[in-house]
C-alpha cells in the first residue's frame, strides 16, 4: 500500500458526471464510490452527484459521502449531458474547492463550475467517438468534447497510457496519468452461483455493457464453434440497446449461454472469483474495470488484442487476434482441456493489479492532483 500524500488542509471536492453511488451500473460507478469513500477517510468533505432512477432519491449519505439526487431526460443522447448540466449549475451554490467531472462528453459544461471559483478536473475515459452506436452527429459532437476537454477544464486526466499517447498525438497535450483501481479480495460467498446453478470453476464468464463494440456476440460465436461443454454466462445490459440484446438472447437459445442481465456487488465477484475464465472482448475505451477486477482475485483472462487490453494485461493472460473470433473459439477449447498450463498467468495478472491498479495509490495522485490544481 502506498504512502497517502499528506493534507495540508481538508477539501471540500464534488464528483459528477456518473449515474451515482452505490455503484449498480458500470466503471465510471465503481470510480467515483472507491475514490470518494476514500477521501472522506482522509478527512475530506465529498458529494457525489447522481440519477434518480439509479440512485433512491431519499438517499442523502453513503458511508460518509453525501449524494445529491438529481433528474436527468432519459434517452441515448441527452441522459449523460442533462443530468450534468443540471449537477455544474448545483455546485454554484454548494462551495466546493475541487470538482470531478466523469466522461469526457461532459467537457462543454466544466467552465460552469469555475464561474464561483471551483477547480474543475476532468477524467476523459476512451475515445467514445469510436463506439459503433453514434451516429454522424454523435461522432462529430465526440471530437468537439475531445478538443474542449483540453481547454476547458483546469486540467484533464488518462487512466490508460493509450489514450494518454492518443492525446498527446492528436491535440499535442501530455495529459496527468492516473490508473483505475481494483478490489483483489476473492468472494467466498456461493449465492448467485446456486441460483444460476453455477459450478465453481466450471464456467466461462463475460462482462460488459451490451453494446456491439464490446463484442458479446463474437463471444457467443466463438464459444458455440469451441465444442466445450461448460456454460458460458454472459453478465451485462444496456439501456437503449433493446434490439442488440433480443438479437443476443436468440443466439444464446442455439447453445448453452446465460443471460442474467446486470448483476452487481457481491454476486459480481462471485462470478470473477470462481469462473474458469473471463473473456474480455472489448475493441474501445480506456483501461476496462472489468478486465482489471477479473485479473485481480486471479483469473484467466482472455482479451482482445487492442492497445488499451494489451496495456492492462501484459504478460497477465492470453491476447487473441483482434476481433478474431476463430482464434477466440481455439483458446476456449484449449483452456477448458487443459486449464492448469495456463495457472502462471492467474499469478502474473493478479501481481499487475498490485502493482499498478491499487486503489490507495489512485487515490493518493487524485489527492495530489487536486491539491496542486488549487495551487
Amino acid at each position: 500500500m502506498s504512502t497517502r500524500t499528506r493534507s495540508r488542509h481538508p477539501l471540500n471536492i464534488a464528483i459528477l458526471g456518473t449515474r451515482g453511488i452505490p455503484a449498480n451500473y458500470g466503471g465510471f460507478e465503481t470510480f467515483a464510490e472507491e475514490l470518494s469513500v476514500r477521501l472522506v477517510q482522509r478527512g475530506h468533505r465529498v458529494c457525489v452527484y447522481g440519477r434518480k432512477h439509479y440512485v433512491h432519491p431519499r438517499l442523502a449519505m453513503y458511508r460518509g459521502v453525501e449524494i445529491c439526487v438529481l433528474p436527468s431526460i432519459r434517452t441515448k443522447y441527452l441522459e449523460t449531458i442533462s443530468h450534468t448540466a443540471l449537477s455544474v449549475v448545483g455546485t454554484l451554490f454548494k462551495g466546493h474547492d475541487v470538482v470531478l467531472i466523469c466522461n469526457s462528453a461532459n467537457a462543454a459544461l466544466c467552465w460552469v463550475p469555475a464561474l464561483s471559483g471551483q477547480k474543475v478536473v476532468l477524467n476523459l475515459d476512451g475515445i467514445e467517438r469510436m463506439r459503433r452506436k453514434w451516429g454522424r452527429i454523435g461522432r462529430c459532437f465526440y471530437r468537439l468534447a475531445e478538443f474542449l476537454a483540453l481547454e476547458v477544464p483546469s486540467v484533464a486526466v488518462s487512466d490508460a497510457r493509450t489514450i494518454q499517447s492518443y492525446y498527446e498525438h492528436e491535440y499535442g497535450i501530455r495529459t496527468p496519468f492516473i490508473a483505475y483501481g481494483a478490489d483483489t479480495e476473492l468472494a467466498k460467498s456461493r449465492e448467485i452461483l446456486n441460483q444460476l446453478e453455477l459450478l465453481p470453476h466450471q464456467f466461462i464468464l463475460y462482462v460488459s455493457r451490451l453494446e456491439p463494440e464490446n463484442n458479446a456476440r463474437q463471444v457467443m460465436e466463438a464459444y458455440l464453434g469451441s465444442g466445450i461443454r461448460d456454460p458460458l454466462v454472459v453478465v451485462g445490459d444496456a439501456p437503449y440497446s433493446r434490439r442488440y440484446i433480443s438479437d443476443l438472447k436468440e443466439i444464446a437459445r442455439q447453445g448453452n449461454i446465460r443471460m442474467p442481465g446486470a448483476i452487481y456487488g457481491r454476486g459480481y465477484r462471485e462470478l470473477i472469483s470462481c469462473c474458469r475464465c473471463y473473456v474480455h472482448a472489448t475493441e474501445v475505451g480506456g483501461t476496462h474495470p472489468a478486465l482489471i477486477e477479473a485479473m485481480g482475485v486471479g483469473c484467466l483472462v482472455i482479451a482482445n488484442d487492442t492497445p488499451e487490453n494489451r496495456e492492462v494485461v501484459a504478460d497477465g493472460g492470453i491476447l487473441y487476434r483482434f476481433n478474431d473470433k476463430e482464434q477466440l473459439s481455439l483458446i476456449l477449447a484449449g483452456v477448458c482441456q487443459d486449464e492448469g498450463q495456463y495457472d502462471h498467468l492467474r499469478s502474473k495478472g493478479r501481481e499487475r493489479v498490485l502493482l499498478h491498479y491499487n486503489w490507495d495509490q489512485v487515490t493518493n495522485s487524485y489527492e495530489r492532483l487536486f491539491y496542486e490544481v488549487l495551487d
